[in-house]
């Protein structure tokens, strides 16, 4: 049997030490750790220096950090915020979703993409798990303005990931037969969440919870990535997209647990430093190893996409948050619609899938993801330029 080499993990390793440091120590620039940690893969893969690549140990490490960014992104789901402005943030998700058709037919017809309806679910979305610090550092999570963002970005995220695995599973037996799929995973879900509730309320299991969460059986943890792991077996057993079973295992776990007996702070804390502060650096530095710099340039055309992607974000999830003004203001709708126009978690997944399914290639890939690169660089920045301006 053939020794596995583990120096591509010490790279991602140090990569993922060293990005959060030099963001701080150039706090002007206001970028966000993930960029440099995908700029860093980029420049020491095949596409730059080409010193490593991709090998076993790295891909199984990404792997289950996909799974514990989308358990997160499940967990920042709050059913009360999203009760807040209801109606607008749905129109606004409609909207953003036909102008993102436009898009896409448009990408179709320069002969980019196999399916318009693919780019225009990856261009609807938007990364909850960017926004929030932004909206945190600003001090604005708890405003009628924040909550609002927050609310509209959960609905991006999830109905891009509920309509990736609706449209574009494992399963080829057609929509009719995923939408029935589907039904079958939310009815195991509802079970799985009413079982989990029903502990919950016991004594004794919420007592053996409470003694054995701060020893070392860390059950409160192990629970969770039990629940992680049962979601993601389940969603690829049926067919399904397992991002949809790592994101509805986090929401579900948000859900059934409204006295916060599992999920308090500190169980926050235990299982961000597993994900944040180990898989989820290695799912995105990974995405940079892979990144195929060389067919972004094999025709002018492949370039001109990324600007073209950039200019679409801002359109497509930018446009609608206008509906907002009767709310919060001109300003603060200017403001919502440059972070909701901030995409880079999904247009990551969206960036490996479209290639995995032939919807496009490794040129158009590349160009999606530089362009999800400049959004969390350009339109968080500006949205805070906006956020500290005068009032309307």
């Amino acid at each position: 049997m053939e020794s596995l080499s583990f120096e591509t993990v010490l790279v991602v390793a140090v990569i993922a030490l060293l990005a959060p440091l030099l963001v701080q120590l150039a706090p002007a620039l206001r970028m966000p750790a993930v960029v440099l940690e995908i700029v860093f893969g980029i420049v020491v893969g095949p596409s730059g220096l080409d010193w490593f690549e991709v090998d076993v140990p790295t891909n199984v490490l990404a792997l289950f950090g996909l799974g514990f960014l989308l358990f997160l992104a499940g967990l920042e789901i709050d059913p009360e915020r999203l009760r807040h402005g209801a109606g607008r943030i749905a129109l606004a998700y409609a909207i953003s979703f036909v102008l993102a058709l436009g898009v896409g037919g448009v990408i179709e017809l320069v002969g980019e993409t196999q399916s318009p309806l693919f780019v225009a679910i990856a261009l609807a979305s938007t990364s909850l798990g960017l926004v929030v610090p932004v909206l945190r550092d600003a001090g604005h999570t708890e405003t009628e303005f924040g909550q609002l963002i927050l609310a509209s970005s959960s609905v991006a995220e999830f109905g891009s990931i509920v309509l990736v695995s609706l449209f574009f599973s494992g399963n080829s037996s057609g929509a009719g037969a995923t939408a029935f799929l589907l039904l079958v995973f939310a009815l195991l879900a509802v079970a799985i969440g009413l079982a989990l509730s029903r502990a919950g309320r016991s004594i004794r299991v919420s007592g053996t919870l409470l003694r054995m969460e701060e020893t070392s059986a860390q059950l409160g943890v192990r629970i969770a990535v039990v629940l992680l792991a049962v979601f993601l077996v389940l969603s690829a057993e049926l067919g399904l997209e397992t991002i949809l079973g790592a994101f509805v295992a986090g929401t579900l776990l948000r859900i059934v647990d409204p006295d916060r007996h599992l999920v308090h702070d500190r169980f926050r804390a235990k299982i961000e430093a597993i994900g944040y502060g180990f898989l989820v650096p290695v799912f995105f530095v990974t995405s940079g190893l892979r990144f195929d710099a060389d067919a972004l340039f094999e025709a002018p055309k492949h370039w001109l996409l990324v600007p073209g992607f950039l200019v679409a974000l801002l359109v497509v999830r930018g446009a609608p948050a206008l509906l907002y003004r009767p709310l919060v203001g001109r300003r603060h709708a200017f403001t919502g619609g440059l972070l909701q126009a901030t995409s880079l978690t999904f247009l990551v997944v969206a960036a490996h899938l479209g290639v995995e399914l032939d919807i496009f290639d490794a040129a158009t890939s590349a160009a999606l993801l530089t362009a999800g690169l400049l959004s969390v660089v350009i339109y968080p920045a500006l949205a805070l330029g906006l956020l500290r301006a005068r009032p309307d």
